[in-house]
């Protein structure tokens, strides 16, 4: 029994000394984690989806053989709008800490409808309306920003504007019948501005309004067949309008 307690005494001991051998635990601090880090510099390419408006006002004063109308035939107005969408592509560079200029193209499908009656008792004799299509936009854009913080971008743009516009005349009085038509290629300019979020360092969100001017243009109408007379010399103004919103990808890292 006594050689027992003293075998127990010594296993203690040991023990205890074994523990004392040990050194104490290094605390050391969690890894800090990586600083994300957002640059405006480089090219992207993305898509966008939204609705424009547009606006065409027609008179002719003569026809296509030369005899004025006095007073002019007052075609009238009308408004349209739709929906539209597409891509873009474009290249930024900062500078001076929080400013970005960049180059922009845009492309976006879409037709857009309007049509209206003429109030002049010459075209309202037979009943005569016309409608405009506008197919397609494409813009070419110079613009300029401030970073409002390292994620936030507010920017201007301008440039040059394209579309397609069609116009169709028909009447009514005795019976339906096409009665002239008109197609024509427009160049224009636009400016505009916008938002955008780099909610990543690659990724980003944007939204945006676009006010386009094609101006006046002559159209030579054609006739359609059966039309008795020279058709008209019809003088037009169209304007559009857009509001947009997208999403950019960036091809470079932080």
């Amino acid at each position: 029994m006594k050689t027992f307690l003293i075998a127990a005494v010594f296993a203690v001991f040991a023990t205890g000394t074994q523990a004392a051998d040990i050194p104490a635990r290094i605390y050391t601090k969690a890894p800090l984690a990586p600083v994300v880090s957002y640059s405006w510099t480089g090219c992207y390419a993305g898509g966008n989806a939204g609705g424009s408006w547009h606006r065409i006002e027609q008179a002719a004063n003569s026809n296509t053989a030369g005899v004025p109308f006095v007073p002019p035939l007052p075609f009238g107005s009308s408004d349209g709008g739709a929906f539209i969408g597409g891509v873009q592509i474009g290249c930024d560079y900062q500078f001076a800490g929080n400013l970005v200029v960049g180059v922009q193209g845009m492309f976006d499908f879409g037709d857009i409808k309007s049509s209206n009656a003429s109030s002049d008792p010459r075209l309202a004799a037979f009943g005569e309306f016309q409608q405009t299509t506008t197919r397609d936009i494409y813009t070419t854009t110079a613009r300029l920003g401030y970073l409002f913080n390292p994620q936030i971008l507010g920017y201007a743009k301008g440039g040059g504007a394209w579309t397609r516009a069609d116009t169709l005349v028909f009447g009514t009085i005795p019976f339906f019948f096409p009665s002239e038509s008109a197609q024509s290629n427009r160049a224009g300019w636009t400016v505009g501005g916008g938002l955008e979020w780099m909610f990543t360092p690659k990724w980003s969100v944007f939204a945006e309004y676009n006010y386009m001017d094609f101006g006046r243009k002559s159209l030579a109408f054609i006739g359609a067949p059966g039309n008795i007379g020279a058709p008209a010399l019809m003088q037009t103004r169209l304007t559009q309008q857009a509001v947009l919103a997208g999403v950019n990808y960036r091809f470079y890292g932080p």
